[in-house]
């Protein structure tokens, strides 16, 4: 009893913070900037592991459906096809942010949490500042924004992947492969991964900043904070990920 206890205030406190957060902001002009200056720092400077590992994957993932469907039945254009689905249904969008959760969510906990044990976010409550909002609320919008972007990128780079894979070996022809990407393509499951991004950005930065936020004691305890906000997020990005699936897919 006392562990559900515990979990229904954890989530209270969490939706409690978030109206704190999306209450209105005292000055739009200064909110304008960190939202830029959050893009560059949470957004843009996580492209580089972003196609690292997306022309990996992408590239495994053309070579495992090669071996799989290794068949004379099996049309050689279905591992184009079965590359693609994968990188645009799941990897791109989910696969991404779960390895953002780790970058981003544990950056932005350890920012947070450091301001509030260094008494930070106590001066700004003191000046009249809602602390919740300033720090967070920009975060929110910057990677609600710019995650569907990495994920674009992503897709892109993954097929590039696999294409780059069947161009320097013997796996099958180029043409059968870009045949596959072609084939049967359903427009909505674009528009399903971006909308999955945008959820997952969401989650990672407010449950990030919560855990941020409400950090105590000494560096330690930012530390577990941290470990924390990864672990919630990469849970509450899978559960809405099934939801999410059942919901626009079904």
């Amino acid at each position: 009893m006392r562990l559900i206890s515990n979990f229904f205030g954890l989530i209270g406190r969490y939706f409690l913070l978030l109206g704190k957060v999306f209450s209105r902001p005292e000055k739009l002009g200064i909110y304008r900037w960190r939202i830029w200056a959050e893009m560059w720092s949470l957004g843009y400077t996580s492209i580089v592991i972003v196609f690292i590992i997306s022309v990996f994957i992408g590239g495994v993932c053309c070579i495992q459906m090669a071996l799989n469907l290794e068949s004379p039945f099996i049309p050689k254009d279905l591992i184009g096809y079965a590359t693609r689905e994968i990188i645009v249904l799941e990897f791109s969008s989910t696969i991404i942010a779960l390895i953002l959760a780790g970058k981003v969510g544990s950056s932005i906990a350890s920012e947070i949490g450091t301001m509030r044990i260094t008494e930070q976010i106590d001066a700004l409550e003191i000046m009249g500042v809602n602390s919740a909002s300033y720090l967070i609320l920009p975060k929110i919008i910057s990677t609600v924004l710019f995650f569907p972007f990495l994920t674009i990128l992503s897709m892109g780079v993954g097929i590039f992947g696999g294409y780059l894979v069947v161009a320097f070996t013997d796996i099958m022809e180029v043409k059968d492969y870009m045949k596959g990407l072609r084939y049967a393509l359903n427009d909505f499951y674009f528009v399903y991964a971006l909308i999955k991004a945008a959820v997952y950005a969401f989650l990672i930065t407010s449950i990030a900043g919560f855990y941020g936020y409400f950090a105590y004691g000494n560096s330690l305890e930012v530390g577990k904070a941290s470990t924390k906000a990864v672990v919630t997020s990469c849970i509450a990005i899978l559960a809405s990920d099934l939801i999410l699936t059942q919901i626009l897919l079904t």
